[in-house]
């Protein structure tokens, strides 16, 4: 989801992203614990900026209203 599709997007939906998000996150880590390799490492940086984009634009929808 680009930053403008999220700017469009309702609380509601970005939070639900958010836990989307959280939950891939988790699993990446989990899956590269147990079996100490990814097949492609760099979606944990990927999804941790993801994470950070949903709660900047979530915090300035709270900032403007």
């Amino acid at each position: 989801m680009t930053l403008t599709e999220m700017r469009g997007a309702t609380r509601d939906e970005l939070l639900q992203q958010e836990k989307d998000l959280r939950k891939e996150l988790f699993n990446l880590r989990f899956q590269k614990s147990i079996s100490g390799s990814l097949d492609n490492p760099m979606r944990i940086r990927n999804v941790k900026r993801e994470i950070a984009r949903v709660k900047t634009v979530v915090n300035e929808s709270k900032a403007e209203g």
